[in-house]
């Protein structure tokens, strides 16, 4: 298994941002228990509420439905896996207690005794086999954080074997975002299927939950508020005192960092570029820094033989010499600058420092080259440009539709014509998850802190499970797929580094996507918060402190 590789990375650098969108209706939570709020002692120190604002919105409340940050970290606060990540990214126990390598393919996993769902029904090993063969359906998104996973067999009521294809180098990394639902409670509430977001499905286990994490999902009124309180039943104890969370999405930068200074919130994180200086200065807040390991790019359709948004004739895209040209065109640097206020790390490659594989050789950044742009397109028989379609979300990534008009500014000079199609993040990822786009702009976190997770979710071929789940833009480059094939069981570090370095620089060279930069992004909260920052962007309440 691979450490993390964020910790020496984050006491350098500072944090950044998550998440996003909508839904049509405000549902009050079921499935949960409906306890009250009162200040009870917890370590000596008084509970507390916090109120935290971001810039948007959770998807869903299924946890095997949609591979999206703010989703992820939010239900993660009520549903659990069998491991975690401690605050210095290193791998704990949390619904195993221990677990051991019978041989290279079959790990032994003991789980916890004594835990109970939100509802008290108890945890057993048949909700792991369950959750496992749910999350694996493939309406879902979530399949990479068991990919290599043959099977799971119940050994008895709290143990269970996992068997695996091949030796899995980052198996307990992936198994953190491997969330543990209730079987009893989804077969009851006609939830066995995973909800196909994409298809704009609603189902009972999209609006309510039933884990058995610290916190119970209380209220989601989409666009509005969740409600979460602490789950007094919880098997483990809250590290702060936070015992209830009111979560806002305010989109409008300016409202959000407003309801911070009118003391309306505790917590934000999700901050205007524009406005860090001025919190920093500011008496009564504190503004904590740390790294995020997200890479924002742009993705170009290279399988169609015609752009659906765009001019008629044959795929630009196809040809490298256009890839490049765009990539060429973009000046990372003025947009590092300028849209984000140097919180932000200009990309060459599509994972951030912090990620097992990244390379500060690999990952250097050269000034825009108009010239070479117009050669490059002009060799490609391009010499006055073409038009299409970028789409891009206006409410997911710091400054994502201002990074988009700056990228068609960029592109209008070496003749290309780019129509910007900016839309919230809620139906922008069901349209391209459809694959009802010819370019669009997206980010990636890297939850496993390894490159395998980015290369095989984006760049291999798209075929079944988590082979290609978020490659759309249909790359497809058969070097690349025997690289990750090879790194998926290498369990020899150096050759393995060796294998994702050799598919990063292929991804680079061959443009197989536009890589912009590597997210930052700081929070800022009121001095009597005190919170763990999170790489990953995502804030564990059960870690945060009110006075």
């Amino acid at each position: 298994m691979f450490k993390p590789q964020a910790v020496s990375f984050a006491r350098s650098m500072r944090g950044f941002p998550v998440a996003v969108t909508a839904r049509i209706r405000s549902v009050a939570l079921t499935g949960c228990l409906a306890l009250g709020f009162s200040l009870i002692s917890l370590g000596g120190t008084q509970a507390a509420p916090i109120k935290w604002a971001a810039q948007n919105d959770i998807l869903t409340l299924d946890p095997h439905s949609q591979n999206h940050a703010t989703t992820n970290n939010v239900v993660g606060h009520a549903y659990e896996g069998l491991v975690r990540y401690d605050k210095q990214y290193n791998i704990e126990p949390s619904l195993a207690t221990s677990w051991q390598a019978l041989n290279p393919t079959t790990w032994r996993f003991n789980l916890r005794r004594d835990v109970k769902f939100h509802d008290g029904a108890a945890f057993t090993a048949d909700d792991v086999v369950f959750s496992f063969d749910r999350i694996r359906q493939p309406q879902g998104t979530m399949q990479i954080y068991v990919a290599g996973v043959k099977e799971i067999r119940k050994i008895d009521d709290h143990t269970i074997d996992m068997i695996l294809d091949k030796p899995n180098p980052v198996l307990l990394n992936s198994l953190v975002t491997f969330l543990i639902m209730d079987r009893d409670w989804a077969v009851k509430n006609k939830s066995e299927k995973v909800q196909d977001y994409k298809a704009k499905e609603d189902t009972f286990a999209s609006r309510n939950t039933n884990g058995t994490g610290p916190y119970i999902i209380k209220e989601w009124a989409p666009d509005q508020r969740i409600v979460m309180t602490a789950n007094r039943n919880w098997w483990g104890k809250l590290d702060g005192n936070v015992t209830e969370v009111i979560y806002t999405p305010i989109k409008a930068d300016a409202t959000r960092v407003a309801a911070l200074l009118a003391g309306d919130v505790d917590l934000v994180t999700d901050l205007p570029t524009q406005d860090v200086s001025k919190l920093r200065s500011n008496a009564n807040l504190f503004v904590l820094d740390g790294p995020e390991v997200r890479t924002i790019f742009i993705g170009l359709d290279q399988g169609s033989d015609e752009l659906k948004y765009g001019q008629k004739g044959a795929n630009p895209f196809k040809d490298v010499r256009v890839r490049r040209a765009l990539s060429m065109a973009v000046d990372r640097p003025a947009i590092q600058r300028t849209i984000m206020r140097n919180l932000s790390l200009p990309a060459a490659i599509l994972v951030a420092p912090g990620v097992n594989g990244h390379s500060a050789e690999l990952d250097k950044v050269g000034p825009a080259n108009i010239e070479g742009a117009k050669r490059l397109l002009a060799e490609a028989g391009y010499p006055n440009g073409f038009e299409f379609t970028l789409d891009c979300p206006n409410n997911r990534y710091v400054n994502d539709e201002e990074v988009c008009q700056a990228i068609v500014g960029m592109w209008a000079k070496v003749g290309v014509k780019t129509r910007l199609n900016a839309m919230p993040f809620g139906p922008f990822i069901a349209k391209i998850q459809n694959f009802d786009s010819s370019a669009y702009l997206l980010g990636w976190g890297v939850a496993t802190y390894d490159a395998l997770y980015s290369l095989q979710s984006l760049v291999r071929t798209r075929t079944s499970g988590a082979d290609g789940n978020f490659n759309l833009s249909k790359v497809s480059n058969a070097k690349v797929d025997a690289l990750v094939e090879s790194m998926k069981t290498e369990m020899d570090k150096a050759k393995r580094d060796a294998l994702i370095r050799e598919a990063l620089t292929i991804t680079r060279d061959d443009a197989l996507y536009i890589p912009l930069h590597h997210q930052m992004r700081p929070w800022a909260m009121k001095k009597s918060v005190s919170i763990a920052h999170n790489s990953n962007d995502a804030p564990k309440m059960y870690y945060a402190t009110v006075k």
